[in-house]
């Protein structure tokens, strides 16, 4: 089954860097322009199943693409939640009173969607559409992404979230 993961573009100016989570934010201007070249770059793809985030953000990137079949919206994609931290930097959080030690205690200090939450609902997404040998587009955020990319490649979610992907960016299993 190949999927082709899809960060979405880059969001209003004012969350660029911050823990967005579940905050339902549109595209900057240079993120239509993202989404429109994300489309063209992957125009000659043909999907047989879409599925996107439904976040608006994602779902302003899904509606630059030209489509022949009606993508499915899922909460199941959206990104991880940070609770009271969501929309706030890694500075504006550590200035709360939270210092960054390692990863893992990072992850846990932030309250929300515990991470291993987090990583059941990707797996369980993942798990029920993996029966398919279609061609799939997933359209969603860099942590679902990374959860995605670390099972597939049998490595820990830290290995990948040390990793950058970009706005806009898009990667092929």
């Amino acid at each position: 089954m190949p999927i082709t993961l899809v960060r979405h573009a880059e969001v209003e100016e004012a969350y660029i860097g911050k823990y967005n989570g579940h905050i339902d934010i549109g595209l900057s201007a240079k993120g239509r322009e993202q989404a429109k070249a994300l489309a063209k770059a992957l125009q000659s793809e043909k999907y047989e199943k879409i599925y996107c985030s439904d976040l608006r953000r994602a779902r302003e990137t899904l509606a630059a693409f030209s489509l022949d079949i009606t993508p499915i919206f899922t909460k199941a994609l959206r990104e991880k939640s940070w609770g009271r931290h969501e929309g706030k930097s890694f500075e504006e959080i550590e200035a709360e009173g939270i210092k960054y030690e390692n990863f893992t205690q990072w992850i846990a200090a932030l309250d929300g969607e515990r991470v291993e939450e987090f990583e059941k609902r990707v797996r369980e997404f993942l798990h029920s559409i993996e029966q398919s040998n279609a061609n799939i587009l997933l359209v969603t955020h860099a942590g679902v992404i990374k959860v995605i990319q670390a099972m597939y490649k049998n490595v820990s979610i830290e290995e990948t979230f040390m990793q950058t992907l970009a706005y806009g960016e898009y990667c092929m299993l």
